[in-house]
């Protein structure tokens, strides 16, 4: 290969498209071989889940600006996810900030045809019955949060609460 190969070979695969494009193929692929399997993807709301869905455009460019081929796991991918083969469950804290960014993340998968069935809420101390009362007022703060999740999806939520194997050391007192 020439220098000037050489220089655009490196210079493609510098390019921020070019991992985000590497692993949207292989969760496309993953999600290709999994037919008659369950596949759980677990993301952070407003960071891996909003790139992978933002990588589908970045990989789309991509194949047009190299005139390569789209395979037929990455061409069949989000219409699967947009079906009713896929069940899109949102984990959040019953706590404000946590609980906006599942918001904005469902709004986000709302806008590309992506609808959440159910939220989980997790870690929660409400319904402890603790009697430190740290731990007390911090369950008495989760009810505007669960009241919340409980109205917007429609009583379709799971709350998962706080166990003692879930606590190490001189914290498992406090409970």
């Amino acid at each position: 290969m020439s220098d000037a190969d050489i220089a655009y070979v490196e210079e493609d695969l510098r390019s921020p498209c070019t991992q985000e494009i590497a692993v949207f193929r292989a969760f496309a692929e993953i999600v290709e071989k999994a037919a008659d399997q369950v596949v759980i993807i677990d993301t952070a709301p407003t960071g891996h889940t909003l790139l992978l869905l933002e990588s589908t455009q970045s990989y789309h460019h991509e194949i047009q600006r190299t005139k390569g081929q789209i395979s037929e796991s990455v061409k069949r991918l989000l219409p699967r996810l947009k079906s009713n083969d896929t069940e899109v469950l949102i984990v959040t804290l019953p706590e404000a900030t946590p609980v906006y960014e599942a918001l904005r993340l469902e709004e986000d998968l709302k806008r590309d045809g992506i609808t959440a069935t159910w939220w989980i809420i997790n870690q929660s101390l409400y319904g402890k019955r603790t009697t430190n009362s740290m731990l007390a007022a911090r369950a008495a703060a989760e009810i505007e949060w669960l009241n919340r999740i409980d109205s917007h999806a429609g009583g379709k939520f799971a709350l998962i609460s706080w166990h003692a194997e879930d606590v190490k050391g001189d914290c498992l007192a406090l409970l």
